[in-house]
């Protein structure tokens, strides 16, 4: 799950009707979604993008039993749609150019430890042969999978719809538009309503669930961004232990980290929402290496030392505030 503040100040009044603002907020994929933009057409807008959520909906949510994701999930076969093929094809090349690390195919490991919309008593260690989205492949608009395999997009569907939505207020002439859901955000112009560009912030990572606070606040400008984190998700055992909810696919366990959260700044929000995940299961080595070869994306990371301090890490140009 992403927890991300993003911040931004709604001013009522416009001069004319093309800065007219319009706040769309509510709830979709088991989360909440916050959309602003400026734009004379902004009923016609609303309903189209309610239209779309609805679609990506029917195709990629786990938690809607109709959806095709669930259907496959449980064995069915069916005829795959656009949104879907697109997410899985991106999951598939971050599968790859992460070693795996992004996986969208540990969902029986996840819903094994109670982080899914499944459970089930079955020890990760003979879940782990269902896992490897390389033994999965599209034909012909079908999914051919391992019987019982389970697939979510959780982690990548919230950072499409993103962009599904943007772009299509980018196609309708809304040139000024703020798009989040789940935490996961992209920026268009300016907030028209104060005259400055989209300031964000990032929450300081907190496992004592105290009131937010803003750690790093920023200007994103044309930008997409998505954070992963481990400090609301967790379980506890008897021993105090917290273990993430971010699976690790090669062993088959949640990640254990000194890594509090990760956040990616791209071009895409599809992107940003993979590698956010992906990076949260490497070390600081690890991501400073793979930023290097990716340069076409900024990260922050936020960490813990060795003396249990919060400390921060600003790779490729990542904004200051």
């Amino acid at each position: 799950m992403r927890y991300l503040l993003f911040l931004f100040i709604l001013f009522i009044s416009c001069t004319n009707n093309l800065n007219r603002e319009t706040v769309i907020r509510g709830y979709i994929y088991g989360t909440t979604y916050n959309i602003l933009y400026f734009s004379e057409d902004e009923l016609q807008l609303k309903v189209k993008i309610d239209s779309l959520f609805n679609v990506i909906d029917m195709s990629m949510s786990t938690y809607n039993s109709n959806s095709l994701i669930s259907k496959i999930n449980n064995n069915k076969e069916v005829k795959l749609d656009d949104h879907f093929k697109f997410v899985f094809n991106t999951s598939k090349k971050i599968y790859q150019q992460t070693n795996g690390d992004f996986d969208p195919s540990i969902g029986p490991l996840v819903n094994s430890l109670d982080f899914g919309p499944k459970t089930n008593n079955i020890s990760a260690d003979s879940l782990i042969s269902l896992v490897g989205l390389d033994k999965f492949k599209i034909v012909d608009n079908r999914l051919i999978r391992p019987k019982n395999s389970f697939l979510d997009f959780n982690a990548i569907a919230k950072g499409y719809s993103v962009d599904v939505i943007s772009e299509f207020l980018t196609n309708s002439k809304v040139a000024n538009f703020l798009v989040e859901v789940g935490g996961e955000i992209r920026s268009s112009g300016m907030n028209l309503g104060s005259n400055r560009s989209w300031k964000v912030g990032l929450d300081t990572p907190r496992f004592d669930g105290v009131q937010k606070e803003i750690y790093k606040a920023f200007n994103l400008q044309d930008k997409s961004m998505a954070t992963s984190g481990v400090y609301r998700k967790f379980k506890t055992d008897s021993l105090g232990n917290k273990y993430a909810h971010i699976i690790d696919p090669k062993t088959g366990y949640s990640s254990r980290t000194n890594i509090l959260s990760v956040t990616v700044i791209s071009d895409n929000c599809i992107d940003a929402d993979a590698y956010a995940t992906a990076l949260h299961l490497m070390t600081l080595d690890e991501i400073n290496l793979f930023v290097e070869k990716h340069n076409t994306i900024s990260v922050f990371v936020i960490y813990e030392d060795d003396n249990n301090k919060m400390q921060h890490l600003s790779l490729n140009n990542f904004p200051s505030i």
